[in-house]
């Protein structure tokens, strides 16, 4: 026996149908509101004002980073354009997931024959570096590395 489809049972199929379509994308938006880490800059045009100017002092710097991670210690290798360690002032470090806040942390760097080194526990997945360093002539110097990974892969 087969009951006749009438313009009810449509109506409570549709409706369910998108129902269920808007408990996922409202679930989906409040996970992502909670884990979004916040705003990069506090006033983006405050920000915008020197940004030029900025990148193109950087851009004279010529710095290149290049990390390493063993599973225990994290090497920073910052060179200049001619390939030597560049001459860095003072610098500070952000290791962070680039979808939270929560494991962030700020390793303490030594510096030891052209290399920084900082003791660091890292779980497996990606991590972003937030590298801010000043030249001995005070130029700002800012580099995110996204998707470094906390886990070594030997090869």
């Amino acid at each position: 026996m087969t009951r006749e489809l009438t313009g009810k049972h449509v109506l409570i199929i549709t409706l369910a149908a998108f129902g269920v379509i808007i408990g996922v994308n409202l679930t989906l938006a409040v996970l992502a509101l909670r884990t979004f880490p916040g705003l990069e800059v506090a006033n983006s045009y405050v920000a915008s004002q020197s940004f030029d100017r900025d990148r193109a002092a950087q851009d004279q710097l010529a710095w290149q980073v290049t990390p390493d991670y063993d599973g225990e210690v994290l090497t920073l290798m910052i060179r200049d354009a001619q390939g030597y360690p560049a001459p860095v002032a003072s610098m500070e470090v952000t290791v962070g997931r680039p979808t939270h806040i929560r494991d962030d942390q700020t390793p303490q760097f030594t510096y030891e024959n052209g290399l920084f080194r900082a003791p660091l526990t890292l779980a497996p997945g990606l991590w972003n570096l937030h590298v801010a360093a000043t030249a001995r002539d005070g130029t700002a110097f800012r580099q995110r590395i996204d998707n470094f990974r906390g886990n070594r892969v030997e090869e």
